[in-house]
């Protein structure tokens, strides 16, 4: 299984921050993550009739035309990438694809009942309406950081105020639906308009999703 999404997604984050933490030295590190971003393009972005950009994921050779909400941090990471490497090793290709993929995530939440975004979703490349949904198996909100993230490094590079516009509508559900006496907490159905609360905080909602939302 080929997936930028969970049991992955941190190992490609974190080749580009730490070749940027090595003070821009361990070039083996940037080289890795451009392989691994040239072989995504190629493999996995796939774009809907309707316009949504999304990551795909390989099993068996097989592309799954699904997308976990853990994989919109790619968006971020692309930017970033776009913005630290060398001029000459950009690829002019990688900050319009940030753009999209965020927009895809920002309508993760739009698109959405109660405005929470779901674990994953579904996607129907031939289809210009209806083009991403919701399964069954994951209509859950973990109170994860990686959407808000992208919107964040998208807003830090570009300064476009249509990003702060979207992380005030991406927080507005988390303040309506999340909050509870002594925090946030996880929901069980975003499809509801008043969702179930989980009863559960993982340590990411803190470490991560506020920091950006602050941010």
């Amino acid at each position: 299984k080929i997936s930028l999404g969970a049991m992955g997604d941190s190992y490609y984050e974190y080749l580009l921050k730490q070749w940027v933490q090595s003070g821009k030295k361990e070039d083996y590190l940037k080289d890795t993550w451009k392989r691994a971003m040239r072989e995504t393009q190629e493999q996995l972005v796939v774009k809907t009739e309707g316009g949504l950009t999304f990551i795909a994921e390989k099993d068996g050779g097989n592309q799954r035309h699904r997308m976990d909400h853990l994989a919109c941090f790619v968006g971020g990471m692309l930017m970033m990438g776009a913005r630290t490497l060398p001029a000459d090793e950009v690829d002019a290709a990688w900050e319009p694809l940030a753009g999209e993929i965020t927009e895809t995530c920002y309508q993760m939440y739009k698109r959405s009942p109660s405005g929470l975004a779901a674990e994953y979703y579904n996607f129907r490349p031939n289809a210009k309406t209806d083009d991403m949904t919701i399964p069954n198996d994951a209509p859950h909100n973990l109170l994860r950081p990686e959407a808000i993230e992208a919107v964040y490094y998208m807003w830090y590079y570009t300064g476009d105020p249509k990003y702060r516009r979207m992380a005030y509508e991406m927080w507005t559900p988390f303040q309506r639906h999340c909050k509870s006496r002594y925090g946030y907490s996880a929901v069980a159905d975003v499809r509801q308009s008043h969702p179930r609360h989980r009863d559960s905080q993982e340590s990411f909602w803190l470490a991560g999703a506020l920091e950006d939302f602050f941010f």
